[in-house]
């Protein structure tokens, strides 16, 4: 039986599926202490156990993001805030290359907050 967080990704059409795929992979393999969990039913990823992103769709034009927990201390200008008052989001074209050196930078920035 699969999990919720497996049956999230699986789910998904693609390109949409594939990329979120790819995602899941890269933040899992960018640092030893990012472990994947089911929060608020969605993929979260926690830092050394603490909330770190998320991964999810936008729901009016239908792209993937990296939702960023602790966005709203970090200046990048692909990061936007929409109406949240904590968190910033990166989307993503799930039809083009993904922009893996924004996302790296952005991911560094973000887990320097939980060091």
């Amino acid at each position: 039986m699969l999990r919720d967080i497996d049956n999230y990704y699986l789910q998904k059409d693609e390109p949409v599926k594939s990329c979120l795929l790819f995602l899941r992979d890269h933040i899992l393999n960018y640092d030893q202490n990012i472990t994947e969990a089911w929060k608020y039913r969605m993929p979260f990823f926690c830092y050394k156990g603490k909330m770190f992103c998320y991964l999810w769709v936008h729901k009016k034009n239908g792209l993937p993001y990296i939702g960023i927990v602790e966005g709203k201390r970090i200046d990048h200008p692909e990061l936007i805030i929409e109406k949240r008052s904590r968190m910033k989001i990166m989307l993503l074209n799930p039809n083009a290359d993904l922009p893996m050196e924004t996302i790296d930078t952005i991911l560094k920035m973000a887990i320097n907050f939980y060091k």
